[in-house]
């Protein structure tokens, strides 16, 4: 198993809090995104180790993932 740190942000934070950490063997991004209930489409910016990151990304010990929902304002 595996540790990865995930950022959260805005509303994402909701219940949350800023950080959580999950320990999956093998994750792709979307399996840690499933594990704390938080869908693809949701997603608006999605960084892995602070550079663009896909869904299908596997992880590996040391990553960690900064996840953005839409913002909006005026």
């Amino acid at each position: 198993m595996i540790k990865i740190e995930v950022r959260l942000f805005a509303t994402f934070r909701n219940g949350r809090g800023k950080k959580v950490f999950v320990e999956m063997d093998q994750p792709t991004v979307e399996d840690v995104l499933q594990s704390i209930n938080i869908t693809n489409e949701e997603v608006a910016i999605l960084l892995v180790n602070g550079q663009d990151g896909h869904f299908d990304q596997v992880l590996i010990e040391g990553d960690y993932l900064s996840i953005f929902p839409p913002v909006g304002g005026g």
